[in-house]
């Protein structure tokens, strides 16, 4: 049920038929809820927009829907008052009816979109700051997905790089080879590099690019023990993903040298003073001091980037709607990849920035070991949360966990991802305040309430639910569709978390000056119909940012 679009049919059915028609939401509640100015009409039939207001008011007076109380002119515009019992018994129903497909639009139906998202080095657990990119990527698809897209989400693995040769050579000599030990060997390679130790790292580059079987195993082994282990510590999240493409493929195939000749026929490849494959960029005005694009090291091995224009061609060819989410710090990064591809007559995939997650310590780095691991940060999260809930009650490890995993996500999906998340843990397990524990605590107070309440047969009165806080409530949680087709639009997941916490606000507010459990039978069925509502509501929207709800609190 959507108020806006029964106003323009409405409005279809008396207006000109080449009529633009655009409402606008009046200045005060006096005025109605919705306004149709007449200005533009005035040219047309050459009549002052005031008399064309007070004509069409009449004639739309007599054809109006039970859904629109009134229809008067006020000066220049048409203005109509929604009648809230029969918007009480519209929203509701459609809630009800709808149940966990409520708030899902078609925007992307019979449409196929692939999004990457994570592919972080697998030489190491990774840190806080970069599970953002996962966090993000996951509720966006989990969002469009909502919007009915057929999504597919991939996972690009950096098998072949130079930071993995340092981690083969890092553990050649080592006896216990597990996941945990490979931050500390890789911190302690960097820490001892040499450039005799260098050389030998690009030699097992080289031995790999040429297809050396030992060499390929020693890769394959290490990359099996670091992907298994991100997963693992993912999965806890609820993070999954469709496809996992490795880099070596696109060596095997030879397709990194395909790339290389199709982009000799655009007389932008040339070999630059060290002896390198260099894309030259000048036209695209990049702010670069070199304006080039490095794609091969002097002895002719391949660099990320044009694996990485291998495999993003490659995935533009599987989905006509692509897009990927990377840190802030790889803006120039996918500019020059996005100028490589449209000089293939490609069109790069629509990218999601994110920015940092900063702690006390600052930013965060593999390289110097100066980072928060996410396992330990979950960990942290799990035991902070037990310290702080075991006060209020006897939650089980499983509700606990729950509780930890859902702080952290909604602390770092409520900031949109171009700024800054600075997390605090206070704030993030509050009870009071825009934080998941007060979210869930919500909708647990909403299922305790349902839970009480007789089973009754008797008929809602919806006209029983007239009060500002009811009203408030409903309006909130009407607008569900139009946010989700917001957040898809924009690709920004905190619109679903900041209207979460706003309904929840609204429903405690409901939930203070309303008793549902009253002798009116009719009066009791509308204000659970209300709160059944509301925990469909939030339980959608928390679900579109990975939040598992708790039926008791």
């Amino acid at each position: 049920m959507h108020i806006e679009n029964s106003i323009k049919n409405l409005l279809k059915k008396v207006l000109p038929k080449d009529v633009e028609i655009k409402l606008e939401v009046p200045p005060n509640k006096e005025l109605g809820d919705y306004a149709f100015p007449c200005y533009q009409l005035a040219p047309k039939l050459k009549k002052p927009p005031e008399e064309i207001a007070k004509l069409y008011a009449k004639k739309l007076q007599k054809i109006a829907p039970k859904l629109i109380s009134k229809i008067e002119a006020n000066f220049a515009y048409i203005n109509f008052f929604i009648n809230p019992t029969e918007f009480a018994k519209n929203v509701i129903s459609s809630v009800l009816k709808q149940k966990e497909k409520y708030g899902s639009i078609n925007i992307g139906k019979k449409k196929k979109l692939l999004i990457e998202h994570t592919s972080i080095n697998p030489n190491a657990p990774p840190h806080v700051g970069r599970a953002r990119n996962a966090l993000i990527g996951d509720s966006l698809a989990r969002l469009l997905r909502f919007v009915n897209y057929s999504v597919d989400v991939h996972y690009f693995v950096n098998d072949v790089g130079k930071q993995i040769a340092m981690l083969v050579y890092a553990c050649k000599n080592k006896k216990q080879l597990s996941f945990e030990k490979m931050l500390e060997y890789y911190i302690e390679i960097n820490k001892n590099l040499t450039p005799q130790i260098e050389k030998e790292i690009f030699d097992l580059l080289y031995k790999l690019e040429q297809g050396d079987k030992k060499v390929k195993g020693q890769f394959k082994k290490i990359v099996d023990i670091c992907l298994k282990g991100q997963l693992k510590i993912l999965s806890e999240l609820s993070i999954r993903y469709d496809h996992f493409d490795y880099e070596s493929k696109y060596l095997w195939a030879r397709k990194t040298k395909e790339i290389l000749k199709q982009l000799e026929k655009t007389n932008k490849l040339t070999i630059d003073s060290h002896g390198r494959y260099v894309l030259d960029l000048r036209d695209f005005r990049l702010d670069m001091k070199d304006p080039v694009l490095v794609l091969t090291r002097a002895d002719g091995t391949s660099l990320y980037s044009l694996r990485d224009i291998a495999y993003t061609i490659e995935k533009l060819e599987k989905a006509k709607e692509n897009m990927v989410v990377l840190g802030e710090d790889h803006k120039l990064y996918f500019q020059q990849i996005a100028s490589a591809l449209s000089l293939l007559n490609y069109h790069a995939p629509r990218a999601v920035f994110y920015s940092h997650v900063l702690l006390k310590t600052g930013k965060m780095s593999t390289r110097e070991g100066n980072l928060v691991l996410l396992q330990d940060f979950m960990k942290q999260a799990i035991e902070k949360a037990n310290q702080e809930f075991k006060k209020r009650g006897n939650y089980s490890k499983k509700a606990i966990k729950t509780l930890a995993y859902a702080s952290v996500k909604y602390a770092i999906l409520k900031v949109s991802p171009e700024k800054n998340v600075i997390f605090d843990w206070k704030q993030a397990l509050s009870y009071e305040g825009d934080a998941a524990p007060y979210l869930l605590y919500s909708y647990a107070r909403a299922s305790s309430i349902i839970k009480k309440a007789p089973k009754l047969r008797t008929r809602a009165d919806f006209n029983y639910l007239n009060s500002e806080a009811e009203k408030e409530l409903i309006k909130e949680i009407y607008n569900f569709p139009s946010i989700v087709k917001e957040a898809a639009s924009h690709l920004k997941p905190s619109i679903i978390a900041n209207y979460a916490y706003e309904l929840a606000k609204k429903f405690n507010e409901f939930y203070q000056v309303c008793r549902c459990i009253v002798e009116n039978k009719q009066e009791m069925a509308a204000r659970l119909a209300l709160v059944e509502a509301f925990r469909y509501t939030i339980k959608n929207a928390l679900l579109l940012l990975g939040i598992k709800t708790l039926e008791r609190m």
